[in-house]
């Protein structure tokens, strides 16, 4: 059987999912967009927004029960201790998960996508993104400031990128995979907290910004009490974990709480890098970007069946996320199936294994620039390692 016209298709689409995003002002306006999209895509159900909420409780609170029931035995062997390890590294990623949903569900309350009521919204997301301990009031600010600028090359919140002057001489290290694997780690692990407290791969500021200062550049004088609420709850949950430390043992707390903890930042971490960060979607400057063009620079991805529902089909519909930011998750396929006829070429997909994409970033892009050339002034692109050390 002759299979060439099927790989020279299948080349092909390799090539087009490679090839870069359009950058030049779309033919169609914000209003086209939102037109497509069905009415009933933008009302929200407080009974289905509730229901996903219980749904992400349930699980999580079986898998606590199941872990401090029939795992907390100290191993008597080494093949116990073997199990032991794989047994606490499963209910991490497991429980993990679990986290990262009630993450996006806290992340939907700060869009006032969960309910019509903002202050129910506010209350509900306080509560679960405390627990997990993100500071709920501050980041909402901060991640309203993402919406507000995402594309642009020095005014993006987060994931800002470097020019080439700013890479540090240490990033030569993901030249060799040995140094890539390393930097994966550190990223994923490290990266929720780190930009959290020191805004580590952050908007630049005029000064030090951290989500847990009040007088902070990321904030307005108005903003300040609601980020003193957020400190008090972090801190009631810590000074709670203390307490329960010392009654059950650090290292209770450690597998219990610690591990999902880890999980759910990497998670976190790896999803939201991956709706932004590509070597096909451009930054722009103040002289190109405008806020539709630069909310077009998401991408979507599929995680599969099963973790595409554990994550509230975020990564499934980023670019609808961005579009249109109180839009309830529960509706945010449906919506991107509308627009897509409009947005055409302009809405971007990538069906690259997560694992596999994560790996490349780290290679491809380092650091954006302009093309050489008078029309590409403005819009830049990421560069790769290799650039790098050219």
């Amino acid at each position: 059987m002759d299979n060439t016209g099927a790989d020279e298709k299948s080349v092909s689409e390799s090539k087009k999912s490679r090839e870069r995003a359009p950058n030049t002002k779309p033919p169609f306006t914000y209003a086209d967009i939102k037109k497509a999209v069905p009415a009933h895509c933008f009302e929200r159900s407080i009974v289905r927004s509730f229901s996903y909420l219980a749904f992400d409780l349930i699980f999580g609170y079986f898998f606590y029960i199941m872990a401090t029931t029939y795992m907390i035995t100290k191993p008597q062997s080494f093949a116990s201790g073997l199990m032991y390890v794989i047994n606490w590294t499963i209910y991490a990623l497991l429980q993990g998960s679990a986290f990262a949903g009630l993450f996006f569900l806290g992340h939907e309350c700060g869009h006032h996508a969960f309910t019509d009521y903002e202050w129910l919204d506010d209350t509900v997301g306080y509560i679960i993104h405390t627990v997990i301990l993100w500071p709920y009031f501050s980041f909402k600010y901060s991640h309203r400031r993402h919406h507000a600028n995402t594309g642009h090359v020095t005014q993006e919140e987060v994931e800002t990128p470097m020019v080439k002057s700013q890479v540090p001489s240490a990033f030569k290290i993901v030249k060799y995979p040995a140094g890539r694997l390393v930097a994966v780690i550190f990223l994923l692990f490290s990266g929720v907290p780190l930009y959290l407290y020191v805004n580590f791969r952050g908007r630049t500021y005029e000064r030090f910004a951290s989500h847990l200062d009040p007088t902070s550049p990321i904030f307005s004088s108005r903003q300040r009490n609601y980020v003193l609420l957020s400190n008090v709850g972090i801190f009631a949950v810590i000074l709670g974990l203390y307490k329960l430390a010392m009654i059950k043992g650090f290292a209770w707390v450690a597998l219990v709480y610690g591990g999902p903890y880890l999980v759910q930042g990497a998670i976190v971490t790896l999803i939201t890098t991956l709706q932004h960060i590509d070597r096909t979607v451009p930054y722009y400057d103040s002289t190109e970007w405008d806020w539709l063009r630069g909310s077009l620079a998401s991408i979507d991805r599929d995680y599969g069946t099963v973790l595409n529902i554990v994550f509230h089909h975020g990564p499934t519909a980023h670019v609808a996320h961005h579009l249109f930011p109180s839009l309830p998750h529960y509706h945010g396929e449906e919506a991107t199936r509308a627009f897509k006829p409009v947005l055409r070429e302009y809405y971007q997909y990538d069906d690259t294994p997560f694992y596999k994409a994560i790996w490349n970033i780290l290679n491809d892009c380092i650091y954006v620039e302009e093309d050489e050339g008078e029309k590409s002034k403005g819009v830049f692109w990421y560069r790769s390692i290799s650039d790098y050390l050219l």
